[in-house]
This record gives C-alpha cells, structure tokens and sequence, in this order.
C-alpha cells in the first residue's frame, strides 16, 4: 500500500527523538524520562504530495534490556493529547513488567494537541459564555442553521482551512498510525487505547488486520451502535451513576439530595433548574449557568472518586454558591486558572463530525428527547422546540461508517476490558467489541469509566500477560476494582 499509494517516504521517515521535559503530572507521581520527536504525515492519504501534517510524539523507553518494541497508547476523546497520557501511563506503570518491555509511545493524533495543524473553532471568551460543543442536552440555546453554517467558517479559519477539518476522522488518524509503527521500527503494532483510543485500535485493526500484534481496549465503544443508540446508552450509563452517587449520599443526613435515594433526580432538578434565569455567584465572577452546573456534575459520574466533590458542589449551591460545580466544569473543559482552555473538546467536536452520523433536525431533537428520558438529572424541563447537528453544513460526508471492525480476517488475538457499570462506554458495548474482533474478554467488577489506569493488580497481570507474552485470558476471566 505504502509504495503503490506514493507514500513510501512517509513510510520510510527515521524518527529522531530527544529529551523533552515531562508533562505536569499529580503530585507524587514517580520522575519519568521522556523524549519527544514528530512524525510527518499527509494531510490527504489521497494526495501524499500535497500538504503534510505533523505528529507529536512522546516516549518513555523501556526500564529494561529486554526490549519487545512499542506501545502506541490513546487515551480517548477523540480530541484528548496521547503525549501526556504516556507520561502519565508510564508513572502509574512505574513497577510493571510492561514499562520494562516496551516502550511507552503517546502521539497526539492529527488536530490535537500538540500536532500541527491544531484544531480550534472558539475563543476563551467565547468559551467562558457557553460556545456550543454539542445539542445534547438541546432545549435551552440551540444551534440555528446559521450558526451552523458559522460553525464550519470558524473552525476551518481557526485550524488551518476547510482541508484540515475534513481530514481529521478516525480512518486517517488509524493510517497515521500505520505509518508511525513503521518508523518506530515496529513490524506489528502493540495498541492500548482507552474509551475512543477503543474506536481507533479496531479501525486500525480493521484496516490493517495484518499489522497488528497486540490490541487491548479499555472502555469499549460499541462498533455495532450507531450515534443515536450509542448516546443514549451513554445516558442511560450516566444516569445510572448519578443515581449510584445519590444511594451513598442518602445514608448521609446532610446529603443535599435528601435521604431517599428514589427522588433525587427530582431534588437535583430543584437545585439546577432556577440557574437557568439566575446563574449561581461564583467567587471568579463569572457565575454557575445551568449547563456548567450539568456538565460539571456529569464531569464526576466518570468514577466514584469525584462523587464527594460533586455532594460537596451540591450542597454548596444549596447555599447559593457555584465555585465547586463550576471547579468540575472546567476541569471538564480542560480551562486553565489563567481562563485559557485546551483545544481538546474543540477537536472533539471536529473530528465527531467525521465519524458520527450526520442528523437532520428531526433525528437531533428525537435523540435528545430521548436523552432526556434516558438521563433525567440533565433534563431543564423546557420544551425542545428544534435541535440541530452541528455538523449539519461540514464540508465534507462523514467517513467512518456504521457497524465497523467486523468480519476482520487475519487479525490476531485482541484483548477487550470492560468495566461492568461504566457510566460511559456500557459494558454491553466491550462484550459486543471482543466478539467483533473474535478476541479474549476481561470483564471488570467496577463504577467507573475504563480501568487500564485503575492501578488494580489484577487486571494489570492479565493485561501484561497479554501484551509481552500474548496470553489472551481464558472465557470468563473477571477483576475486581
């Protein structure tokens, strides 16, 4: 393919790393020694003469001598920088066998991060005042047909030109991928991606069945469900942890949501709904809107450990204050204490609009009644009088395609881990994936979104066993978080 397509230069690049200073990671993480390189790429799979894109790399080598080759990590997003993810995969791995096999490579896939051209569509103001990154939840400022339309200017103006946003999806993001294995070095690709980095490993797989050595999917998305069923499995997995979150806090006689588990969804409505006229103060100024106090709470269904933050943030806007719910937002959004946010929501809206269905206005509001009915915490209790996709006006049709990764010959064993009550990405969808792919099965008792960074013993010896040995688990094979 690299020869007969012109791409045998990119094929044929030598990568050169060198010392770079780590990410900032969480306090008491172990030191790590990265190095940093960049990887050309172009633009256009179609015309490997025109524009070119460039990759940011980051790598943890081996600890050992043993060396087995690369792991190429994501962590999901779409939009979310591989670079730090290795720094912070390599800190948590610091004892594991397999830091001292392989080394940890992160990218930061094309649009990302550090990864030129870099997708961008808002300002930090615009940002900071509520600028659209989705319908879900519609009802309360949705997108017009005009905005629409803004939507594609803006963001083809602010990344690079209406070429950069109509090829950032996953299909050329898994053969950027390809071309990267093979400058590592790398006869097969070694894989682990979380929740989307799910999504790009079986593309690749798909894609590129025979380069593939080993693949572990953390947080699966379903490859068989489509946009509307996939996000209102993604309600219904969230409300589901809301509710889990309301059970702890009810044997609390200060829970703010009452002590009977049953009712509230309904109390928290009563907290949120009056943000919606009068945003809650904040100490910054900038005030608690309804949708920040949302996302800010679906911010912490991710896992149990922010379950006292999002009680606490609750109990505050009892009080009339917003700066705990507003805390989870933004750490959300990525937005920085200087008011600067990341571009990683951003890119995930643009690169959604390459693989996601497009909707017409009667498929977007359906999806978000639906929504609603799925996950009624978010719900503002107004009516939905016409949402639409965002992506309506996109330059070009969207280019991943519904079901993928099926009926995939010459593909190696794979391994799938999948948390039983994942609020996200639903365990259904990591059993539906391992069948796909005709791979092993680690399913893992657990509350929370993906578990390869959960530090749990357990399934870092089947996962390690996986990779440096290619011992996929036995049918059945269960961890507890």
């Amino acid at each position: 393919m690299a020869r007969s397509a012109g791409l045998a230069r990119f094929y044929q690049q030598k990568l050169v790393f060198k010392p770079c200073d780590p990410p900032k990671l969480p306090p008491g993480a172990p030191v790590v020694k990265t190095e940093c390189a960049r990887l050309k790429v172009p633009l256009d799979y179609r015309k490997p003469k025109g524009r070119q894109a460039e990759i940011a790399l980051l790598r943890v080598p081996a600890r050992g001598g043993d060396r087995i080759g690369s792991l190429v990590l994501n962590p999901g997003g779409p939009g979310f920088p591989g670079t730090t993810h290795a720094a912070l995969t390599a800190a948590i791995w610091a004892k594991s066998p397999i830091t001292e096999r392989f080394d940890l490579v992160g990218f930061d896939p094309r649009g990302v991060g550090g990864s030129k051209p870099a997708l961008d569509c808002y300002t930090d103001a615009q940002r900071d005042h509520g600028a659209k990154l989705s319908s879900t939840p519609a009802g309360l400022d949705d997108w017009t047909e005009r905005e629409t339309r803004r939507l594609v200017e803006q963001c083809a103006a602010r990344s690079g030109g209406r070429q950069v946003i109509a090829h950032v999806g996953t299909r050329d993001v898994a053969r950027d991928m390809d071309v990267l294995r093979q400058a590592l070095g790398d006869a097969k690709l070694s894989f682990a991606g979380t929740s989307y980095g799910t999504r790009l490993g079986a593309v690749y797989a798909e894609m590129f069945p025979r380069n593939v050595r080993a693949l572990v999917l953390d947080g699966a998305m379903d490859p068989l469900a489509g946009t509307y069923e996939r996000r209102i499995q993604q309600a219904t997995g969230l409300q589901r942890s809301f509710e889990r979150m309301a059970a702890s806090c009810a044997t609390r006689p200060d829970c703010p949501l009452g002590t009977d588990p049953k009712r509230a969804t309904q109390a928290f409505q009563r907290l949120v709904r009056p943000l919606i006229d009068k945003p809650a103060r904040t100490s910054d100024g900038r005030g608690l809107t309804f949708e920040q106090a949302v996302e800010g709470m679906t911010a912490a269904m991710y896992g149990p450990a922010a379950w006292p933050a999002a009680i606490a943030g609750m109990a505050e806007l009892k009080a009339g204050k917003g700066d705990t719910l507003q805390k989870l937002r933004d750490g959300y959004h990525e937005r920085g204490a200087d008011g600067h946010y990341s571009g990683s929501l951003e890119a995930t809206l643009v690169i959604n609009c390459l693989d996601e269905e497009r909707h017409t206005p009667e498929q977007e509001t359906a999806m978000n009644w639906a929504w609603f009915k799925a996950a009624p915490f978010t719900d503002h209790g107004r009516t939905i009088k016409q949402a639409r996709d965002g992506c309506e006006h996109w330059p070009v049709k969207p280019t991943l395609g519904y079901p993928y990764a099926t009926n995939i010959k010459g593909l190696p064993g794979t391994l799938t881990v999948s948390v039983t009550n994942d609020p996200i990405t639903p365990h259904q969808g990591g059993v539906n994936l391992a069948k796909a792919l005709g791979g092993g099965l680690l399913t893992v008792e657990g509350d929370q979104h993906g578990a390869l960074l959960a530090g749990n013993a357990c399934v870092g010896k089947v996962v390690a066993k996986y990779l440096i040995d290619l011992e996929v688990p036995a049918a059945g094979t269960r961890c507890k978080l």
